[in-house]
């Protein structure tokens, strides 16, 4: 039987044996301040290794941190592509709730259902009025309507044509557009719809509001043949063509102006084709005979 060690808790004497001294030689302490350390001869073994990655590394962190961001970068793909149907729609429904709201038709149950019965007609025009596509012009995005490539929307509305025309343009701190429903002359205007990205609370947001888009109904789009609507300060110089301007939002305005002046431009051959021709009045006789009776009357051709 191998020996065993046994050291003293006093002073630290190893003693070798089968048993522990009955008596320290160095200490005097009896046995039972001895304790058992380990055979003689014994040979400690070493601690296995442990084998695979050191999770307390700086390089296990970051590569599992890597693998986090891939497979969350992966769930958010697969979720966003599953979700674009259902937010394109939304894109188009909102579209066309605007382009409604110009023509006073709000609050409906199923938009896409009264815009499709109210429109009767997307096409694409280009600046001098010419029909270029019958139908397509819903599908033009804001960024991509050029003067040879205009959206144009033929409405019906109480058994009326309007015609309503898309607008963009710049506000105070951010993009500004809207929708302008005209009547079938040509020139009055039937309602007209503006929104913004991030106009001032109170001041230029206030351009999306009923307040300052009523002002537009019943005004006249041009005068001489050409664009003059306009929101002003002050006293109005013509009460045809000018609204009064949101007071504390003079960038606004005039980013609302600049608006109608461009995007309005570019339907001005097509409006004016729309407006009433001129008349001539010419006096013919009411009888079958060639003299002119007492009750002459009267018809207009016109030019």
């Amino acid at each position: 039987m191998a020996a065993k060690k046994y050291v003293c808790k006093v002073c630290g004497y190893t003693h070798e044996g089968n048993s522990a001294p009955d008596a320290c030689p160095l200490c005097k302490a009896g046995s039972d301040q001895f304790d058992v350390v380990a055979e003689a001869g014994a040979e400690q073994e070493e601690k296995p290794k442990k084998k695979g990655i050191n999770t307390n590394s700086d390089f296990y962190a970051i590569i599992y941190a890597a693998i986090v961001v891939v497979i969350v970068a992966i769930l958010l793909a697969g979720v966003s592509s599953a979700l674009k149907p259902m937010q394109d729609e939304n894109i188009r429904l909102d579209k066309m709730k605007q382009i409604l709201a110009s023509l006073h038709i709000a609050d409906v149950k199923d938009a896409k259902a009264e815009f499709e019965q109210v429109v009767k007609k997307d096409a694409v025009i280009d600046s001098n009025g010419n029909e270029k596509m019958a139908t397509g012009g819903f599908d033009v995005a804001n960024d991509a309507i050029t003067p040879d490539n205009l959206p144009i929307y033929v409405c019906e509305v109480d058994g009326e044509e309007k015609y309503v025309i898309p607008m963009t343009g710049q506000g105070l701190w951010g993009a500004i557009w809207g929708y302008m429903a005209v009547n079938s002359d040509g020139n009055s205007i039937y309602g007209v719809y503006f929104s913004h990205a991030s106009e001032t609370p109170g001041l230029g947001a206030e351009i999306a509001g009923s307040k300052f888009t009523s002002l537009f109904d019943g005004k006249n789009i041009m005068d001489g043949g050409e664009i003059a609507l306009q929101a002003v300060k002050g006293r109005l110089s013509n009460e045809a063509t000018q609204v009064n301007a949101i007071s504390g939002a003079t960038i606004t305005c005039n980013g609302v102006n600049a608006m109608l002046k461009k995007c309005l431009g570019n339907y001005k051959a097509f409006l004016a084709a729309k407006q009433q021709p001129v008349t001539n009045v010419e006096t013919t006789p009411c009888c079958a005979s060639d003299s002119i009776c007492s009750d002459a009357g009267t018809k207009s051709t016109e030019e």
